[in-house]
């Protein structure tokens, strides 16, 4: 393999070395993002199923007390 060959190929591995390293950072803040998306959605599923039971409690006392009227 002549110097230039050589050179060459070995400007490529770098590059692709590069790339890999470019992609385990991104692959890395993008598992972090789906991390905190995945709490955010249980904390409002959470939320959620909290303000239904306040609803429904509500309305069993609405009823209740439309039933001793």
């Amino acid at each position: 393999m002549e110097d230039a060959d050589l050179r060459a190929l070995t400007a490529k591995l770098e590059l692709l070395i590069q790339s890999v390293e470019h992609l385990k950072v991104q692959n890395r803040q993008l598992r972090a993002s789906e991390k905190a998306w995945r709490e955010e959605r249980a904390h409002l599923i959470e939320k959620n199923e909290m303000a239904r039971h306040k609803v429904e409690s509500m309305i069993s006392r609405l009823k209740a007390l439309e039933q001793d009227t």
